[in-house]
């Protein structure tokens, strides 16, 4: 089923439900649809139509909902950004995807300056009126009674940009199959019932947060969202709108923990949490089991290319357990040398590198404008994820590190090689490398081990270097800085970071 299509299906159900609130404004899925077809019908007019690339750089707000039921109905490929990523990263999206439109807000308006385009894409504003059109003109021009086409299931319905090993984000073609079917698995794996409600905490550029969007959908549920989060604005309307389910990262649950006003508020309607994105450390598992006291606590464990991997809906029991093979999954753990072939698998108890078969309605086919890394990540039709895990005597994964040594903080994948060039760059530093250390609030932080070409270096003055560099998107900067002799190297010259950690 192609998404557009499913959003009718909805309506067709459900047109006076509820299906977005952001804070004091709610739409209905009747007056949802009708704004979609607006949007849609005006970019077509403006010659937008199937497989062509709609960028977006916006917060969780209404406006990103409609527009992504308005791209999928005109058979374009959503392509939502991250516009907290550095402006050089931006660009390269840009480059590799070649969006016909960009739509953009205040918030990503200062990156939006620095586009270069080869040939230039239609300018959309939300909020502003500085671009070649404001997102209130193409809903006001628009027709509320569009009709659209049914698309083939194959054909890509969503683009996500996920970082690699050489720093530069990867697109993800998802098709409208990929989609559908994680989201009917996600409502299977966390129990979510029909007109279920979910607190829209992860942004659209994330794997998560499509999925929270897409099952409410199917379930003609309500799918409420702030564009900041902020605890106290989140815990309100927690209580408020009576959610029933929840999906964040760990540090999202953290700050709302740590907010201090938690006893404030009823959430006695939420019944299931679940986090993905990265480790949570048992502490937080525990807190979370206390303060929501929820019927179903699951643990997701996946990839953007993959959607589920495994699940683990006993985190309390068994802490940082990645589960199970999730219900259309097929997993093994082979020998974590980058040579490895799916027949490779490792003894019980043993470490090895986590592999996904690819045939999987929810598994990609292979990263945009990429062959090589395809051909990496994707080789008799396994998916090798990069992750190192093993096996307890119970069938029940656990995921320990990466093969390539990504540093993941706050649901963020961050390249140790792009930090590290970055830190290169200061005329004060004659070496660095970049590990990730545990930390109950982020999963992990990044740290970086420095060894300094002139003794006057200090971390104040490194720390701003980072702060301003335009290369170096916010949560990249590292958070910690250990000055060193020497960074320890192997025959091959590649850094041996767990031996920086293991001198500590």
């Amino acid at each position: 089923m192609d998404l557009g299509t499913l959003l009718e299906f909805a309506v067709g159900r459900s047109p006076h439900s509820v299906a977005i609130v952001e804070d004091e404004k709610r739409y209905t899925y009747g007056e949802l649809n009708a704004e979609a077809n607006r949007l849609a019908s005006s970019l077509r007019k403006l010659g937008i139509g199937r497989r062509d690339r709609v960028m977006v750089l916006l917060k969780n707000r209404i406006e990103s909902v409609c527009l992504f039921w308005a791209v999928q109905k005109l058979g374009a490929i959503f392509t939502p950004i991250n516009y907290r990523m550095s402006g050089k990263d931006v660009q390269y999206c840009i480059n590799d995807v070649e969006p016909k439109v960009i739509v953009y807000e205040k918030a990503s308006q200062k990156v939006s300056t620095e586009f270069r385009f080869d040939v230039r894409p239609l300018l959309i504003s939300v909020g502003m009126d500085d671009a070649d059109v404001a997102y209130r003109e193409l809903v006001e021009k628009g027709s509320p009674e569009a009709t659209w086409p049914a698309y083939p299931d194959d054909d890509i319905a969503v683009m996500l940009y996920t970082s690699g090993t050489t720093g530069n984000p990867k697109g993800v073609p998802r098709s409208h199959k990929n989609e559908y079917t994680a989201a009917v698995a996600h409502i299977i794996q966390n129990a979510y019932e029909r007109d279920d409600s979910t607190f829209g905490a992860m942004p659209l550029h994330h794997t998560m947060g499509l999925r929270s969007l897409v099952t409410m959908c199917i379930l003609s549920g309500k799918y409420v969202i702030t564009p900041d989060f902020d605890a106290g604005v989140v815990l309100r309307l927690l209580a408020s709108e009576k959610v029933n389910d929840l999906y964040m990262i760990p540090t999202m649950y953290h700050e709302l923990l740590k907010s201090g006003g938690i006893q404030t508020y009823d959430l006695s309607s939420l019944r299931r949490i679940g986090y993905a994105g990265a480790p949570m450390s048992e502490g937080l598992v525990q807190e979370c089991l206390r303060a929501f006291k929820p019927e179903l606590f699951v643990n997701h464990y996946g990839s953007t290319e993959v959607y589920t991997i495994t699940t683990c809906s006993i985190p309390g029991e068994k802490p940082g357990c990645a589960g199970k093979a999730g219900i259309n999954q097929l997993v093994r753990l082979v020998n974590p040398s980058l040579e490895a072939e799916p027949e490779d698998v490792v003894a019980l108890g043993e470490i090895g590198q986590v592999i996904v078969h690819a045939g999987s309605d929810e598994a990609f086919k292979g990263y945009w404008n990429r062959p090589d890394l395809t051909r990496r990540a994707i080789r008799n039709n396994w998916y090798f994820t990069g992750d190192l895990g093993y096996y307890d005597e119970d069938g029940d994964l656990f995921v320990v590190g990466r093969v390539d040594e990504m540093v993941i903080s706050g649901g963020e994948h961050i390249s140790p090689l792009q930090v590290e060039k970055v830190l290169g760059a200061h005329p004060k530093v004659q070496s660095a490398a970049i590990v990730g250390e545990s930390d109950e609030r982020w999963g992990q932080i990044v740290v970086a081990y420095v060894v300094p070409s002139d003794p006057s270096l200090s971390v104040a003055e490194l720390d701003s270097f980072c702060k301003n560099h335009r290369s170096l998107s916010a949560y990249a900067r590292p958070r910690k800085y250990i000055f060193v002799d020497n960074i320890p190297t192997g025959p091959n010259g590649k850094i041996l970071r767990r031996a920086l950690v293991d001198a500590k």
